[in-house]
């Protein structure tokens, strides 16, 4: 890392706000079809039930949650590492959120569903109603206890928290890339599952060093 771009990530990290918003209308224009694409993108169109679009809605509800942890750890933690781990958690799924988010307004499907999360895997998950909506997500309460938490203890927190969180958001990635109809939704859920293991095994390290296990 250059010292042009370690000095840049602090003032990138206190505009939290401002970089989720301006990745998320970056990435909504670069997928968004041109006019002259009209009929041609809207026959393409994967059906509303299909893998591609239950996935899309699904793991960008995933991501804004580790998103939302990763905002949350910032501001808990001094430590370079984590802060960093945090930092490029943002950029990346908040990047692939609107992605997805573009994707799905291409392709004239609502970016919600009254259908059951996973439904699009084959077993729908029935939310409980503490803020989990979907496997691996946090609950409301654990959220309150990272936001409750500072220094070491929120650290090691975050790193279980979102490691449970990764587990999940791969095996659902896994899926998509496996049986997705549309060549976008397979190459970005095939590079999911390599970034989010990779980050586990990371996360894993962290936790050692830590004296915690996930």
């Amino acid at each position: 890392m250059t010292p042009a771009l370690r000095s840049s990530r602090p003032m990138v990290l206190a505009g939290g706000t401002v970089l989720l918003l301006a990745l998320g209308l970056i990435a909504l224009m670069l997928v968004r079809p041109s006019p002259s694409a009209g009929s041609d993108s809207a026959a393409a169109a994967p059906s509303d039930s299909s893998v591609d679009v239950g996935f899309a809605r699904d793991m960008s509800v995933h991501h804004q949650q580790a998103v939302e942890m990763s905002f949350i750890i910032r501001d808990r933690t001094s430590d370079e590492a984590v802060r960093l781990l945090a930092y490029d958690i943002i950029n990346t799924q908040a990047n692939q959120r609107g992605m997805m988010l573009g994707w799905l307004d291409g392709w004239g499907r609502a970016k919600s569903s009254a259908a059951e999360p996973m439904a699009w895997m084959g077993h729908a998950f029935t939310p409980r109603g503490d803020g989990s909506l979907m496997p691996g997500m946090a609950t409301d309460s654990e959220l309150d206890e990272l936001r409750a938490a500072k220094g070491k203890e929120a650290e090691v927190l975050f790193l279980k928290l979102m490691t449970v969180h990764h587990r999940a958001g791969a095996e659902m990635a896994q899926a998509a890339a496996t049986s997705a109809d549309t060549e976008l939704i397979r190459n970005l859920a095939a590079g999911m599952v390599k970034g989010q293991q990779s980050e586990i095994e990371l996360m894993a390290d962290m936790l050692e060093k830590r004296g915690a296990k996930a």
